[in-house]
Protein backbone atom coordinates (compact mmCIF):
# COMPACT_ATOMS: atom_id res chain seq x y z
CA UNK A 1 0.00 0.00 0.00
CA UNK A 2 1.31 3.44 -0.92
CA UNK A 3 2.24 5.60 2.05
CA UNK A 4 0.68 9.05 2.35
CA UNK A 5 2.22 12.20 3.80
CA UNK A 6 0.58 15.43 4.95
CA UNK A 7 2.76 18.49 4.34
CA UNK A 8 1.58 21.86 5.61
CA UNK A 9 2.52 24.97 3.67
CA UNK A 10 3.28 22.88 0.59
CA UNK A 11 2.00 25.14 -2.18
CA UNK A 12 5.35 26.95 -2.48
CA UNK A 13 8.85 27.34 -1.07
CA UNK A 14 10.33 24.63 1.14
CA UNK A 15 7.01 22.82 1.50
CA UNK A 16 6.56 22.55 -2.26
CA UNK A 17 10.12 21.26 -2.69
CA UNK A 18 9.48 18.60 -0.04
CA UNK A 19 6.18 17.58 -1.63
CA UNK A 20 7.77 17.17 -5.06
CA UNK A 21 10.70 15.22 -3.63
CA UNK A 22 8.46 12.82 -1.70
CA UNK A 23 6.12 12.40 -4.65
CA UNK A 24 9.10 11.49 -6.82
CA UNK A 25 9.98 8.89 -4.17
CA UNK A 26 6.50 7.39 -4.51
CA UNK A 27 4.60 8.86 -1.57
CA UNK A 28 1.02 10.00 -2.02
CA UNK A 29 0.65 13.60 -0.87
CA UNK A 30 -1.89 15.49 1.21
CA UNK A 31 -0.85 19.03 0.38
CA UNK A 32 -1.95 22.06 2.34
CA UNK A 33 -2.29 25.74 1.57
CA UNK A 34 -4.04 28.68 3.17
CA UNK A 35 -4.39 31.69 0.85
CA UNK A 36 -2.61 31.32 -2.50
CA UNK A 37 -4.99 29.18 -4.56
CA UNK A 38 -3.04 29.71 -7.80
CA UNK A 39 0.17 28.37 -6.25
CA UNK A 40 -1.77 25.45 -4.75
CA UNK A 41 -3.28 24.52 -8.12
CA UNK A 42 0.11 24.72 -9.80
CA UNK A 43 1.72 22.52 -7.16
CA UNK A 44 -1.10 20.00 -7.24
CA UNK A 45 -0.77 19.66 -11.02
CA UNK A 46 3.00 19.17 -10.71
CA UNK A 47 2.48 16.46 -8.10
CA UNK A 48 -0.16 14.64 -10.12
CA UNK A 49 2.17 14.63 -13.12
CA UNK A 50 4.51 12.50 -11.00
CA UNK A 51 1.81 9.85 -10.90
CA UNK A 52 0.85 10.01 -7.23
CA UNK A 53 -2.49 10.55 -5.53
CA UNK A 54 -2.95 14.11 -4.24
CA UNK A 55 -5.50 15.58 -1.86
CA UNK A 56 -5.56 19.32 -1.22
CA UNK A 57 -6.45 20.81 2.16
CA UNK A 58 -7.09 24.48 2.90
CA UNK A 59 -6.93 25.87 6.44
CA UNK A 60 -5.25 28.39 8.72
CA UNK A 61 -2.97 26.35 11.01
CA UNK A 62 -3.92 28.67 13.89
CA UNK A 63 -7.64 27.86 13.55
CA UNK A 64 -7.92 24.70 15.64
CA UNK A 65 -11.48 23.70 14.76
CA UNK A 66 -11.01 24.19 11.02
CA UNK A 67 -7.71 22.30 11.02
CA UNK A 68 -9.20 19.34 12.88
CA UNK A 69 -12.24 19.21 10.62
CA UNK A 70 -10.15 19.27 7.44
CA UNK A 71 -7.66 16.66 8.63
CA UNK A 72 -10.28 14.30 10.07
CA UNK A 73 -12.28 14.51 6.86
CA UNK A 74 -9.19 13.76 4.75
CA UNK A 75 -8.25 10.79 6.96
CA UNK A 76 -11.80 9.46 6.77
CA UNK A 77 -11.70 9.61 2.97
CA UNK A 78 -8.16 8.40 2.34
CA UNK A 79 -6.90 6.70 5.51
CA UNK A 80 -4.31 7.57 8.13
CA UNK A 81 -1.14 9.41 7.21
CA UNK A 82 2.17 7.57 7.35
CA UNK A 83 3.98 10.88 7.67
CA UNK A 84 3.27 14.44 8.76
CA UNK A 85 5.55 17.38 7.99
CA UNK A 86 4.77 20.55 9.91
CA UNK A 87 6.24 23.17 7.60
CA UNK A 88 3.78 26.10 7.61
CA UNK A 89 4.55 29.08 9.83
CA UNK A 90 4.89 32.85 9.90
CA UNK A 91 7.35 35.51 11.01
CA UNK A 92 7.00 39.17 11.91
CA UNK A 93 10.43 40.59 12.67
CA UNK A 94 11.09 43.67 14.75
CA UNK A 95 13.27 44.68 17.69
CA UNK A 96 11.76 43.45 20.95
CA UNK A 97 11.27 46.92 22.57
CA UNK A 98 9.16 47.93 19.55
CA UNK A 99 7.30 44.62 19.27
CA UNK A 100 3.54 44.95 19.64
CA UNK A 101 1.31 42.50 21.46
CA UNK A 102 -0.21 41.37 18.19
CA UNK A 103 3.22 40.77 16.64
CA UNK A 104 4.12 38.56 19.58
CA UNK A 105 0.79 36.77 19.76
CA UNK A 106 0.36 36.11 16.05
CA UNK A 107 3.80 34.54 15.59
CA UNK A 108 3.89 32.53 18.81
CA UNK A 109 0.32 31.27 18.57
CA UNK A 110 0.40 30.49 14.87
CA UNK A 111 3.71 28.63 14.92
CA UNK A 112 3.48 26.90 18.28
CA UNK A 113 -0.25 26.24 18.39
CA UNK A 114 0.09 24.93 14.85
CA UNK A 115 2.10 22.03 16.29
CA UNK A 116 -0.87 20.91 18.37
CA UNK A 117 -3.54 21.82 15.86
CA UNK A 118 -2.00 19.87 12.97
CA UNK A 119 -0.27 16.95 14.66
CA UNK A 120 -2.81 16.09 17.37
CA UNK A 121 -5.61 14.86 15.06
CA UNK A 122 -3.12 12.77 13.05
CA UNK A 123 -1.42 10.85 15.85
CA UNK A 124 -4.05 8.35 17.01
CA UNK A 125 -5.00 7.28 13.45
CA UNK A 126 -1.27 6.80 12.80
CA UNK A 127 -0.89 4.71 15.96
CA UNK A 128 -4.00 2.66 15.20
CA UNK A 129 -2.77 1.89 11.68
CA UNK A 130 0.15 -0.02 13.29
CA UNK A 131 2.47 0.75 10.37
CA UNK A 132 4.90 3.01 12.17
CA UNK A 133 5.31 6.50 10.83
CA UNK A 134 7.29 9.69 10.50
CA UNK A 135 6.68 13.15 11.93
CA UNK A 136 8.95 16.01 10.92
CA UNK A 137 8.66 19.51 12.32
CA UNK A 138 10.31 22.61 10.93
CA UNK A 139 12.16 24.88 13.35
CA UNK A 140 14.98 27.30 12.50
CA UNK A 141 18.49 28.23 13.52
CA UNK A 142 16.69 31.06 15.31
CA UNK A 143 15.08 28.48 17.57
CA UNK A 144 18.48 27.03 18.46
CA UNK A 145 20.67 30.10 18.74
CA UNK A 146 18.22 33.02 18.81
CA UNK A 147 18.38 35.95 16.44
CA UNK A 148 18.10 39.69 16.92
CA UNK A 149 14.77 41.07 15.75
CA UNK A 150 13.18 37.64 16.08
CA UNK A 151 12.42 37.18 19.78
CA UNK A 152 8.87 36.07 18.93
CA UNK A 153 9.95 33.78 16.09
CA UNK A 154 12.85 32.34 18.08
CA UNK A 155 10.52 31.62 21.02
CA UNK A 156 8.02 29.81 18.81
CA UNK A 157 10.65 27.71 17.05
CA UNK A 158 12.42 26.83 20.32
CA UNK A 159 9.03 25.68 21.59
CA UNK A 160 8.59 23.47 18.55
CA UNK A 161 11.98 21.88 19.24
CA UNK A 162 10.96 21.09 22.81
CA UNK A 163 7.59 19.72 21.77
CA UNK A 164 9.20 17.58 19.08
CA UNK A 165 11.65 16.01 21.52
CA UNK A 166 8.90 15.26 24.04
CA UNK A 167 6.54 13.76 21.46
CA UNK A 168 9.32 11.54 20.13
CA UNK A 169 9.54 9.85 23.55
CA UNK A 170 5.83 9.11 23.58
CA UNK A 171 5.74 7.62 20.07
CA UNK A 172 9.07 5.78 19.85
CA UNK A 173 7.65 2.42 20.96
CA UNK A 174 5.05 2.74 18.19
CA UNK A 175 7.84 2.90 15.60
CA UNK A 176 6.89 6.48 14.83
CA UNK A 177 9.92 8.73 14.61
CA UNK A 178 9.67 12.44 15.44
CA UNK A 179 12.45 14.73 14.28
CA UNK A 180 13.03 18.41 13.65
CA UNK A 181 14.72 20.17 10.73
CA UNK A 182 16.15 23.59 11.59
CA UNK A 183 16.94 25.50 8.37
CA UNK A 184 19.27 28.45 8.18
CA UNK A 185 18.96 31.02 5.40
CA UNK A 186 17.12 29.25 2.60
CA UNK A 187 16.14 30.86 -0.70
CA UNK A 188 12.46 31.59 -0.05
CA UNK A 189 10.20 34.63 0.02
CA UNK A 190 10.81 34.97 3.78
CA UNK A 191 14.46 35.97 3.29
CA UNK A 192 14.30 37.49 -0.19
CA UNK A 193 15.29 40.96 1.07
CA UNK A 194 18.49 39.93 2.86
CA UNK A 195 21.45 41.48 1.00
CA UNK A 196 24.22 39.22 -0.30
CA UNK A 197 26.79 41.00 1.86
CA UNK A 198 24.90 39.99 4.99
CA UNK A 199 24.62 36.39 3.76
CA UNK A 200 28.37 36.31 3.23
CA UNK A 201 28.91 37.56 6.77
CA UNK A 202 26.46 35.19 8.46
CA UNK A 203 27.05 32.01 6.47
CA UNK A 204 30.52 30.42 6.24
CA UNK A 205 29.53 28.82 2.92
CA UNK A 206 28.77 32.34 1.65
CA UNK A 207 25.43 31.45 0.07
CA UNK A 208 21.84 30.74 0.97
CA UNK A 209 20.64 27.17 1.03
CA UNK A 210 18.24 25.77 -1.53
CA UNK A 211 14.78 24.45 -0.76
CA UNK A 212 15.83 21.23 -2.48
CA UNK A 213 18.53 20.77 0.17
CA UNK A 214 15.87 20.78 2.89
CA UNK A 215 13.72 18.46 0.81
CA UNK A 216 16.57 15.98 0.49
CA UNK A 217 16.85 15.70 4.26
CA UNK A 218 13.08 15.38 4.68
CA UNK A 219 13.06 12.60 2.09
CA UNK A 220 15.77 10.73 4.01
CA UNK A 221 14.00 11.13 7.36
CA UNK A 222 10.82 9.78 5.76
CA UNK A 223 12.63 6.70 4.43
CA UNK A 224 13.21 3.26 5.96
CA UNK A 225 16.91 4.12 6.24
CA UNK A 226 15.99 6.63 8.97
CA UNK A 227 13.96 4.19 11.09
CA UNK A 228 16.39 4.45 14.05
CA UNK A 229 16.64 8.25 14.01
CA UNK A 230 14.27 10.04 16.37
CA UNK A 231 14.30 12.97 18.84
CA UNK A 232 16.89 14.77 16.72
CA UNK A 233 17.22 18.40 15.63
CA UNK A 234 19.14 18.54 12.35
CA UNK A 235 20.17 22.00 11.21
CA UNK A 236 20.83 22.75 7.56
CA UNK A 237 22.58 26.10 7.67
CA UNK A 238 25.86 26.22 5.78
CA UNK A 239 27.86 26.43 9.01
CA UNK A 240 25.98 29.31 10.69
CA UNK A 241 25.96 27.45 14.02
Amino acid sequence: MTKRVLITGSSRGIGKAIALKLAAAGFDIAMHYYQNIDAANETQQALEQLGVSVSCLKFDIADRATVRQAIEQDIEQHGAYYGVILNAGINCDTAFPAMTESEWDSVVHTNLDGFYNVIHPTVMPMVQARQGGRIITMASVSGIAGNRGQVNYSASKAGIIGATKALSLELAKRKITVNCIAPGLIETDMVADIPKEMVNTLVPMRRMGKASEIAGLANFLMSEDAAYITRQVISVNGGMI
